[in-house]
């Protein structure tokens, strides 16, 4: 492929950050009124209504624009409006008495469900870290500090390794079943991963360093198929593999059956989680400094299944999920894979220069940017069909913000940049 066809990735993904996705957040999300941010809109771009505030799309979108300003977008404009996100998490979803953030309150600050999930505290300690590198300011690092130094109190399974997920408000394990206290999960403990690097980046501290080590290797050992290098979505907490079932008020609700099971619930993998592992575990290995051929094996497993089986090489995009053995579950195409795979897959071509890799970041590209864009807003759809007519057509829930799409552009352009400079 020609350097002239990686630039012109690179223009589009630029032209599509700059005047389409970062203006869309910037002019829609900053509730004055209240604090934080609005993130709810419909596929015109208009405040869908609903009222809640929820600390996976606060924390979230605080990321989105520190680590925006911190990549040199927005003029400074992005860490003020970064900075009045960090306001609202700090004044208004801190719990004083127990400690940690509330996982949902409505629009003017209240508290509806008051649980701790280590889900949304791996990306608070992600946002606030990323924040605190962007913009100097002390109070993010110290929040992340405070939830980092909380997880090891109360979610740490010193018997099994890696944590439990659910607690109520004072951080007593919740029961099980749906309400998830004897589960385990590949998301969680991947995002934790994530989340301590970005933790060790901003302090600097061996104890941050010596977590986000044992994060891996636990990912590695324990979460990712023995034999297929895939990542197991479930665990009981003596992490033998659980059925993947639908948690009371957390991620996943929407892509289950009716009785709450997912169909091949003990053989499924996505394929976008699969790629996104491989490449946050890449940056992560840059920030400790430790070689990648280290992990050589796993990483070049995460990329070749993905690439096997998840890229649509008749349609575009990437496929939801499949078995660990190959077999395509959900054909189906979700926003945040796509976003994933565009990151992972010019990463695999950086670092092993096999063309199968660049094939596949284009086949995602042009379906992300014939299909998935809707244009005339500026943000993504959120599911489409294989072929790519749109399913679901909101641009922003909860569930749905700019840290997928954001962080896609922002990252392949540093990624494309690195390819065009190796090329000159």
């Amino acid at each position: 492929m020609s350097n002239e066809q990686i630039k012109k990735y690179r223009n589009q993904a630029y032209q599509h950050l700059t005047n389409e996705l970062l203006p869309f957040w910037e002019n829609r999300c900053v509730d004055k009124d209240n604090g934080g941010y609005i993130t709810h809109f419909d596929n015109n771009g208009n405040d869908s209504g609903e009222d809640e505030k929820s600390l996976i799309a606060q924390s979230r979108t605080v990321y989105t624009f520190s680590a925006a300003h911190r990549a040199g977008y927005g003029d400074g404009r992005y860490a003020e409006i970064a900075k009045h996100g960090v306001d609202f998490l700090i004044d208004k979803m801190w719990d004083s008495e127990h400690q940690g953030f509330y996982w949902l309150m409505n629009r003017k600050g209240e508290v509806l469900i008051d649980e701790k999930i280590v889900y949304g505290h791996s990306f608070a300690i992600y946002s606030l870290s990323e924040y605190t590198l962007a913009t100097g300011d002390p109070r993010g690092l110290e929040y992340a500090i405070k939830v980092f130094d909380l997880l090891q109190i109360h979610g740490a399974d010193i018997h099994y390794g890696g944590y439990f997920e659910m607690f109520h408000r004072n951080w007593e394990l919740k029961g099980e079943g749906p309400a998830g206290g004897d589960r385990k999960t590949l998301d969680a403990h991947m995002h934790l991963m994530e989340a301590f690097t970005t933790l060790y980046e901003a302090s600097g501290q061996q104890v941050h360093r010596r977590k986000l080590t044992e994060m891996i290797d636990l990912l590695i050992d324990k979460i990712m198929h023995p034999v297929h290098g895939t990542g197991i979505p479930q665990f009981w907490a003596d992490w033998k593999v659980a059925p993947q079932i639908k948690f009371d008020i957390i991620w996943g609700w929407d892509r289950f059956s009716e009785d709450g099971f997912k169909s091949a619930s003990e053989d499924n993998t996505s394929y976008g989680h699969n790629v996104e592992f491989a490449w946050l575990l890449m940056h992560a290995l840059d920030i400790l400094n430790i070689p990648y051929s280290q992990y050589q094996t796993q990483l070049l497993k995460s990329f070749d299944h993905a690439v096997a089986y998840g890229i649509d090489w008749e349609f575009g995009g990437v496929f939801v999920e499949g078995s660990h053995s190959g077999e395509v579950y959900d054909r189906e195409k979700e926003f945040w894979q796509q976003a994933e795979v565009l990151i992972g897959m010019l990463d695999a071509y950086r670092v092993y220069e096999d063309p199968k890799y660049l094939k596949a970041y284009d086949a995602t590209h042009q379906f992300v940017f014939d299909h998935m864009i809707h244009a005339s807003v500026g943000e993504w759809l959120p599911l489409l069909s294989r072929q790519g007519q749109p399913i679901w057509n909101h641009m922003s829930h909860s569930w749905k913000v700019n840290y997928h799409s954001v962080r896609a552009m922002v990252q392949s352009i540093i990624r494309l940049d690195k390819l065009i400079a190796r090329s000159a």
